[in-house]
């Protein structure tokens, strides 16, 4: 038996399901390699005798009979095991002492295109990705059908390959960014990456940013007007979703499927996400400031029924709203953790008893639980939950400096977000930056 054959079947000795078969193809005797939880190896064996029996009446070479099958490949032990890992199907033939990789007839492991579960479409295409990296690239080159959409594909990690695809518009994209991009993930070839803040460190991004730097969907839609946007889709094996590079402020106010309404329409959805946001920055600390640092603002109507809902509450303003929005923090991550079937009745039921009791017990005041409800469903506003995860992150710092410096500290805490956005690139593209594409024309 050859040497190579001996070392992968001491590598896979211990696994059931490892196959090592012996078979004939045009009389040469091969023996065959692979996963029978990967390859469905009847099927396999079938689609190939039924192809040599096709090609069995024309006179071919040996590179041509081994071409049949698959890429022929050099003896590298950790080529052929690696192979083995994606779900191919080795062949070795002996009378040539040579190994093919050959595609096989895979198991169906993938579930099939459903609606997507973390974003809502309205008036748009209800298809999303799903696992599998091919299927994923497929879908994207159907709604952009263009001989300038290119994929660029790269294997990182040492123990566990993982599959990588770049999706780029050669005639939208800065190449610059593109080369960047792909600089940076051969660099790393060895790093693991099993989940986005694996790839985050591979692409060399800084762990503690606030903001992600890439921006994630599920809708092919979404990905395909990126593309067109001039920016980069990487999609990694086993993961369904496309991260989109660079992610940009104005990604978190604008969504495709809006161009599916009027012109009004549409500007004015945009034009509520960003009031969402303001509200999600401002109004919690605005409450903080005029009751506990600037009262003198308000008029006296409005002082004074403050002053009343605040009535025998004992805690401070900042340890009131502070101790409210906690709990609802709780509330969000809850929904977001039960079943679908029972977390919107437990959490609806749960805010409306507790908000109650907690006013009852003298705790916060009724208007705290108005303003900081409203909060909440303004931050719901904005596009994708990391962005407004992002958003919920940033009030707390906006509540402690309007605490300690009344309006002037939202003002401060607001000069501090801006700045820290402006600091913030990718790959040299500033993280406020409306448009990347190439002729800087109106794609979004």
């Amino acid at each position: 038996m050859n040497p190579l054959i001996k070392e992968i079947t001491a590598k896979f000795l211990n696994n059931d399901d490892f196959f090592l078969q012996q078979d004939y193809f045009m009389n040469n005797s091969v023996i065959l390699m692979g996963f029978n939880t990967l390859v469905d190896l009847t099927e396999s064996r079938e689609a190939m005798h039924m192809y040599i029996e096709k090609a069995i009446s024309v006179n071919i070479t040996e590179e041509e009979l081994l071409s049949l099958f698959g890429e022929v490949k050099e003896s590298d032990i950790n080529v052929l095991i690696s192979s083995i890992l994606q779900g191919k199907l080795i062949i070795f033939f002996a009378k040539y002492n040579k190994f093919v990789v050959s595609q096989p007839i895979p198991k169906l492991l993938n579930r099939f295109t459903e609606p997507p579960t973390n974003e809502n479409v309205l008036q748009g295409p209800l298809s999303s990705f799903v696992e599998d990296i091919e299927q994923n690239i497929g879908i994207v080159r159907k709604q952009v059908s263009t001989d300038q959409l290119f994929v660029k594909s790269v294997y990182v990690g040492k123990d566990e390959k993982k599959k990588i695809s770049l999706l780029y518009c050669e005639n939208y994209v800065q190449m610059e960014l593109v080369n960047n991009i792909v600089r940076q993930l051969e660099m790393n070839l060895d790093k693991e990456v099993h989940n986005l803040q694996n790839l985050s460190k591979t692409m060399g991004f800084s762990a503690w940013e606030s903001f992600s730097k890439f921006k994630t969907t599920e809708l092919p839609l979404e990905a395909a007007q990126c593309l067109r946007m001039g920016k980069v889709v990487l999609f990694v094996d086993r993961l369904p979703l496309a991260l989109i590079l660079p992610s940009l402020l104005w990604d978190m106010f604008a969504m495709e499927n809006d161009r599916n309404y009027p012109l009004p329409l549409m500007l004015s959805v945009r034009f509520l996400r960003i009031i969402g946001v303001l509200m999600t920055l401002i109004v919690p600390a605005l409450y903080v400031a005029l009751v506990a640092v600037n009262p003198e603002v308000l008029r006296i109507e409005l002082a004074l029924a403050v002053s009343q809902s605040r009535d025998s509450v004992p805690y401070p303003a900042l340890v009131e709203i502070l101790l409210i929005l906690v709990i609802l923090e709780l509330i969000v991550e809850a929904s977001v953790r039960l079943p679908k079937s029972i977390g919107p009745t437990i959490t609806m039921v749960g805010g409306i008893i507790l908000g109650q009791a907690i006013v009852a017990a003298k705790l916060v005041s009724n208007l705290i639980l108005i303003i900081l409800a409203a909060t909440t469903i303004a931050n719901s506003t904005v596009v994708g939950f990391q962005n407004s995860l992002s958003i919920r992150l940033f009030k707390y710092l906006i509540v402690v400096l309007a605490a300690m410096y009344g309006v002037l500290g939202i003002l401060a805490g607001l000069v501090l977000v801006c700045a820290y956005l402006a600091s913030l690139n990718t790959f040299g593209v500033p993280y406020i930056q409306i448009n990347v594409a190439k002729d800087r024309s109106n794609h979004g």
